[in-house]
């Protein structure tokens, strides 16, 4: 079948032997050649016509004078699309009645978000391209938008996909102990509505994308910046009909993800299309502001939940109910239920009580897609329990700190269920809690906040309890039918030379992976790290894996480095007891040497081994076959998840008279199991701080009600800045997971977990004083200044 075949092209040069004479130029976008401009490279590019509105109906498409404009390859429509690529829908089977409807690369007949692609022009530069776009017409019938969650679940509001015959994407409830008994004979209870509201990656380096289909073998590579390259290698595979053995994605150094490179996006899966139909490498390249209305958003919730608490303290039970909008489509293949379904869950978790009732609504409504996101749902639920404890702290008298102490999970009940199902092998969180009380000086802050609020400076200190979830198994998105790995594998081998070649299926987006992967296979094998060459990000050249999302790289893919690490170290002791005439437990590897196990004398050097097996293996004693690569891979067994865990305090200042909140300190305490490179963990969770930061204080994309983003520029859409953080000290207490030889647990996301309930506690406790409370995050001194002018005019 012509994938073309929906469009008229005279002249069609694709898929033939075509000359190159002097001067040449392609004309209408269809192949066709005149002589008075040189031919476009083979590379060419592709850039987006983006619906203007939030939901519009495709009345028509004019393409004529875009297509006759001098450099452009082709254009094509939806329509066009559709004939090389299939639609995929964001469900999964254990998340029971989650509903979503087809996806296509780009809208055909309806555009149901701001910034939805709609036609693709391909051209000799990204320039040309989006000069092309400006001569497309298209003639729109606006629809009404559904922006707001209440309103889009509300009787009678407009139906953005009427097959699915409403707009309520998925729900749960989740119940456990008497609940509503616990709230009856509560002491208080305490209560509150708070709103998450959007915000979204800002990555350093945009999505990019260069695909490059060779027809004469039926073979796709593909290099793109994305966490997963086994997951697009089976994305590409099934939806365009190529065997997945023909795909190759490649995906090294990515200049930071977040979980926002781990989803199918329309414009990533048009480029591939275009490959397909021209024949021909052709690269996508995401500007801001197509980043701002088209990466996937995060974060966007509003929680009603209540605490009930006895006398001494104690919390008896908690209820809560969430509801979160996704955008027109559940994201593919992970969902958009993630969040949601972590956020409720996790509500509650460090806590010793036992009834606890939960509730998630998942809307769709035509704005942006959103999905996961570095922390998905952590900070939601750590920020309203965080919060909510703190004011049962204030309804019974109870310092903060003393209030969690009498509350948190003690150390004699692991391993424990928690009333929402998850199993905590052994959380540490006493432990934390006593250092973080020592590392910030927690009781000669509360003094000195006492004397400056006698001088009319607010000062607030905020306390926020986490627990992280690491290292996912294969219960996680394996059972729910996506093609999504929770193993990853490691090759490694012995070069000639002696040094290790390691090939691991984690990814490097920024954090380190490949400085911890050397680090493992040095210490596994026994060589120098630097002898050690770490090879990422490739499905042609690295073992089959889940690669990075979720904090797994370490605990997971390090796990499987280790365990080939020292399978390969045995099998070099193996070769070099033949050749020394030894038994193989009387020798040892250190530093690069073979050497004696009892007084370190050195008997051989890696390199010379490695020489013999390779050059002269006709040396060896008879029957012996050197073995110079081993190949393992690991898979999380015996629990779900590996629970990272840990507290963290905000120390602010509150300017009464701008709003403005100033960053005075920030402490954490972690437990992320064995750390295998401290400093690296370190700059993981500072960076996870600030990002924690930035959407309590900062980050917010705003929506008119018409479902126009209003802040798409970074002159208007606010990142924390290095100036505005303050120092960020961390420490650790270390429990091993006993779950795996390295012990390792996850550590990219704890930062972000606890952040903003940090600083929400903080600026609630430094306004505390003057009786005003906010639950709207992030905390803008708009709302800052609203919630006091709120207080001075109930008091007059």
């Amino acid at each position: 079948m012509d994938p073309l075949g929906a469009i008229d092209r005279p002249n069609s040069y694709i898929g033939r032997s075509v000359p190159r004479p002097n001067a040449r130029r392609l004309v209408e976008g269809r192949g066709q050649f005149t002589d008075d401009l040189p031919s476009p490279p083979r590379t060419v590019h592709v850039a987006f016509l983006r619906s203007p509105y939030a939901h519009a109906r495709i009345l028509g498409i004019d393409l004529d004078a875009a297509r006759a404009l001098p450099g452009v390859v082709l254009v094509a429509t939806g329509a066009d699309i559709a004939t090389v690529c299939s639609p995929w829908v964001g469900v999964l089977t254990h998340f029971a009645g989650l509903k979503s409807a087809p996806q296509h690369p780009l809208a055909i007949d309806r555009a149901v978000w701001l910034g939805e692609p709609i036609v693709a022009v391909v051209a000799a530069t990204r320039a040309l391209a989006e000069d092309a776009i400006d001569l497309i017409r298209i003639d729109y019938e606006e629809l009404p938008a559904v922006t707001d969650i209440d309103a889009a679940l509300a009787p009678g509001a407009p139906v953005i996909h009427s097959a699915l015959g409403d707009n309520l994407a998925f729900q749960l409830r989740l119940e456990n102990g008497a609940v509503d008994d616990a709230f009856a004979a509560a002491h208080a209870v305490v209560e509150d509505e708070f709103v998450f509201n959007r915000h979204t990656a800002v990555t350093l380096e945009a999505r990019t994308i260069l695909a490059d289909y060779d027809a004469s073998e039926n073979r796709l590579t593909v290099h793109q910046s994305t966490q997963t390259p086994y997951q697009m290698q089976d994305v590409y595979a099934r939806h365009f009909s190529i065997p997945e053995a023909n795909v190759r994605v490649v995906a090294r150094d990515i200049g930071g993800s977040f979980g926002m490179k781990l989803h199918v996006y329309g414009d990533e899966m048009a480029t591939v299309a275009l490959s397909i139909m021209l024949r021909r490498p052709v690269k996508f390249v995401a500007d801001r502001l197509e980043s701002f209305v088209a990466d996937i958003h995060t974060r966007a919730h509003r929680v009603r939940a209540r605490m009930a608490v006895a006398a001494d303290g104690t919390i008896t039970a908690m209820a809560v109910d969430d509801t979160t909008g996704i955008g027109p489509y559940s994201a593919y293949p992970r969902t958009s239920a993630v969040e949601g379904n972590q956020a409720v869950r996790l509500m509650g978790g460090p806590y010793a009580h036992r009834a606890y009732r939960g509730t998630l609504k998942v809307v769709f409504q035509n704005k942006a897609m959103m999905s996961q996101y570095r922390a998905v749902g952590h900070p939601i639920a750590c920020a309203v329990t965080e919060s909510l404890v703190d004011r049962a702290a204030a309804a019974v008298g109870i310092d903060a700190i003393e209030m969690r102490r009498r509350n948190l999970l003690t150390d004699d009940v692991y391993p424990y269920t928690s009333p929402t199902g998850y199993v905590f092998e052994r959380l540490s969180h006493h432990q934390c809690l006593d250092a973080l009380e020592r590392a910030c000086d927690y009781a000669s802050l509360r003094r000195e906040q006492q004397t400056l609020r006698e001088q009319g400076v607010f000062r607030g200190i905020g306390l926020a309890v986490f627990i992280e979830i690491t290292s996912p198994g294969p219960a996680f998105y394996g059972v729910g039918g996506a093609h999504i790995t929770a193993q990853d594998g490691c090759v490694m081998q012995l070069d000639p030379s002696g040094a290790v070649r390691v090939q691991v299926s984690v990814t490097e987006q920024g954090q380190g992976t490949e400085a911890i992967m050397a680090q493992i296979a040095a210490s596994a094998v026994g060589v120098p790290m630097e002898h050690v060459r770490v090879v990422t990000g490739d499905t042609e050249t690295t073992p089959y894996g889940g690669a990075t999302w979720a904090s797994r790289g370490a605990a997971i893919g390090g796990e499987a480095v280790l365990i080939t690490g020292r399978v390969l170290r045995q099998q070099l002791l193996d070769l070099a007891a033949a050749i020394l005439q030894a038994q193989p437990e009387t020798l040892d590897i250190a530093d690069g040497l073979i050497v004696d196990a009892t007084d370190g004398r050195e008997r051989l050097s890696v390199a010379e081994l490695a020489r013999i097996a390779h050059f002269r293996p006709d040396t060896l004693p008879p029957g012996v076959q050197p073995q110079l690569a081993a190949a393992r891979n690991h898979v999380p067994r015996g629990q779900a998840f590996a629970f990272t865990n840990g507290i963290q305090a905000s120390h602010v200042e509150v300017d009464i008279e701008t709003g403005f909140v100033r960053l005075l300190g920030h402490w954490v305490v972690e437990d992320c199991g064995r750390l295998i490179n401290p400093l690296l963990v370190d700059e993981q969770i500072r960076g996870g701080v600030v990002q924690g930061i930035g959407g309590a204080l900062f980050e917010e994309c705003i929506y008119s009600p018409e479902g126009q983003l209003l802040n798409a520029t970074l002159a208007d859409y606010l990142v924390p800045m290095a100036g505005e953080m303050p120092d960020i000290h961390v420490s650790h207490v270390t429990t091993p997971t006993l779950h795996s030889q390295l012990g390792a647990k996850g550590a990219g996301e704890a930062g972000t977990a606890g952040a903003a309930a940090a600083v929400l506690n903080a600026v609630n406790d430094a306004l505390a004083p003057l009786g005003a409370r906010l639950t709207e995050i992030p905390l803008t001194p708009q709302r800052i200044l609203t919630a006091l002018g709120q207080i001075q005019r109930q008091s007059q």
